[in-house]
């Protein structure tokens, strides 16, 4: 019988951008069949976005690199059908949504697409209303697209891709900016896709706990972009875990601490490592079960690998750095009191009442919309907030100048592109420093060549000193980002999001920086939707709903009060959902 052909055919496939000395992804060949959830995983610069964008032909048609190789959909080439022709082969959900929504109203947005199939009315509206029905966005049709939240508008750029109906689906980072009911929405609606039969999906993933329950197979580039692992998702994330973490990416969090409490003889190394939760709750329950499994407790004399337990999801209620100890003052650096914020005739924030301490790492979070980044950028003056609401120790955002506040506060926007205004990531560090040497700043060209130097090299990033910021992969962007917040030394740090678009090791890295600034005096504060994050690395938490102070004080405190995420809108990490208190005990005394 004769084989049907694949949707998806890469053959030999490397790229190499504008500026570029190597490849990446090199020499990548692999082929997707319809029903197959295939994940792309790779280090941070691995080219995961790079190869996506070559899979609707916006590389090289739209964006310049070099390319060798094929990569046809449907049999037709990407890099000679045109990107519109494409699109009813190939729908992408890129990483930043801002950089495809178009239109005035939500539903406009969707049936864009549509119209400029010349798809016939009553075609467009049906579609339209079920793609937005699926992300939980139809009651807010007639929204401009700027009214969502950024998770809002990522929900969106998904729903504009579900109508198109093509039988390709690429997504990239597409739960990133979303809170766990809009991450079950969409997982929840791409099955459903899946299910109906003739479609595939290409997706880069670092949620991998939610993509667990929906992936059938694993791609895994490695730091030079070359194919390193592929075969059915279990397969790859079990057999190769060790060389998976090495290289940085993430793992589902089940499965790092399956492997943390099989080295330590709590789980039998005859128990396939877990995948999920529940697999992980299972495997502990047999074992609890058990007389004859030996295990030993872990005294604090044990040593535990800190990258291993950096990115792992275990004993909220045990986080030392909630503690009465962790050496945050309760002194209020920062201070709102009624703090109102309008956008246009909405009002975001109704009376926000806060204290946030020095020498705290506060996170501030909540459902999608609930006001979190309006927040942080109120507090930050990156959207002045009016007169004698805020206080920074001492220092008004809604009337101190631009060198003030830069002097005061380092920023870092939840899409980096937003704050990039260099030509060179060197230049983009060195900017900040410049800026202040302007202004009578002590700093002459050596010591800012000598501090770029030194945070090129924290972050990462000396190989590519001479490359455009825009030419980074997501993961490289979010690094410069962050270390042009910081090179000026700020007292205060906020941070949107500052975990997405890293790989693992990336993300401890950035974490463990934010530790040792917080020890040197920072006082930090950061917007995110990863509550395990939250309950691993934070002193303090504010938790808003529908832009007023829900519950707000040490992070240990709230999560040992029962129903305070649940009732905002929240849920704590599945993880720790399913999983019963006996057996959260057990594996938090196997991090003990």
């Amino acid at each position: 019988m004769r084989t049907p052909a694949p949707l998806l055919r890469v053959r030999d496939l490397s790229l190499t951008h504008a500026g570029a000395v190597h490849p990446s992804p090199r020499d990548v060949s692999f082929e997707i069949d319809p029903g197959e959830v295939v994940l792309v995983l790779g280090p941070s610069g691995s080219g995961k976005s790079t190869l996506t964008l070559a899979l609707n032909g916006l590389i090289p048609q739209s964006v310049p690199a070099d390319i060798t190789g094929v990569v046809e959909v449907n049999g037709r080439s990407t890099a000679s059908t045109p990107v519109a022709e494409l699109s009813t082969d190939v729908a992408m959900v890129f990483q930043d949504p801002d950089a495809q929504l178009v239109t005035g109203t939500v539903r406009d947005e969707v049936a864009f697409g549509l119209e400029n199939l010349l798809l016939p009315v009553p075609e467009v509206l049906a579609r339209s209303e079920d793609a937005l029905r699926r992300v939980g966005l139809w009651e807010r049709r007639e929204w401009n697209p700027d009214r969502l939240s950024g998770g809002g508008r990522q929900r969106l750029a998904i729903a504009s891709a579900l109508a198109m109906g093509s039988p390709l689906i690429v997504l990239d980072e597409p739960t990133a900016n979303l809170d766990p009911q809009g991450i079950d929405d969409v997982y929840d609606a791409l099955s459903d896709l899946i299910a109906a039969g003739g479609r595939a999906i290409v997706l880069v993933e670092h949620n991998l706990d939610a993509a667990m329950h929906f992936a059938t197979r694993a791609i895994v580039l490695d730091r030079d972009g070359a194919l390193a692992f592929d075969g059915p998702v279990g397969e790859v994330l079990r057999e190769h875990t060790d060389e998976l973490i090495a290289m940085g990416v993430w793992l589902p969090a089940a499965t790092l601490a399956g492997r943390m409490l099989r080295d330590r003889g709590i789980l039998s190394t005859d128990v396939p490592l877990p995948l999920t939760p529940e697999e992980l709750s299972r495997a502990l329950s047999s074992r609890s079960a058990s007389e004859d499994t030996p295990t030993r407790s872990l005294s604090e004399d044990d040593e535990v690998d800190r990258d291993e337990t950096d990115s792992m999801p275990l004993g909220s209620s045990t986080n030392e750095r909630g503690s009465a100890n962790d050496g945050a003052s309760e002194i209020p650096l920062i201070r709102a009191r009624g703090l109102t914020v309008r956008r246009g005739r909405n009002e975001i924030l109704h009376g926000v009442d806060l204290d946030i301490p020095a020498g705290s790492l506060t996170a501030i979070v909540g459902a999608n919309g609930a006001g979190k980044t309006t927040l942080i950028q109120a507090l930050a003056g990156v959207v002045p907030p009016p007169k004698r609401q805020v206080d920074v120790d001492g220092l008004d955002p809604a009337t101190a100048s631009p060198r003030e506040l830069a002097g005061r506060i380092g920023f870092v926007f939840q899409n980096p592109e937003h704050q990039f205004i260099a030509h060179t990531v060197f230049d983009e560090l060195a900017h900040g420093l410049r800026l202040r040497q302007a202004q009578g700043a002590r700093a002459d060209e050596s010591e800012i060549a000598e501090r770029v130097g030194e945070m090129l090299t924290r972050f990462g990033l000396e190989h590519k000193a001479d490359v455009h910021p825009f030419l980074l992969s997501g993961g490289e962007k979010r690094r410069l980002s962050v270390g042009t917040a910081l090179i000026t030394r700020p007292s205060v740090l906020a941070l949107d999001e500052p975990t997405f678009g890293q790989d693992r090791a990336r993300a401890a890295e950035l974490l463990g920086l934010l530790d040792g600034l917080r020890t040197d005096g920072t006082t930090i504060v950061i917007v995110t939707h990863d509550l395990q994050l939250v309950a691993d690395r934070t002193t303090h938490t504010v938790i808003l709903a529908d832009g007023r102070v829900h519950a707000a004080g040490r992070t240990a405190e709230l999560f040992a009060t029962d129903g305070v995420f649940e009732s905002a809108g929240l849920r704590l990490p599945a993880f720790q959902r399913a999983l019963p208190a006996r057996l959260r005990a057990l594996v938090a005394e196997g991090v003990r």
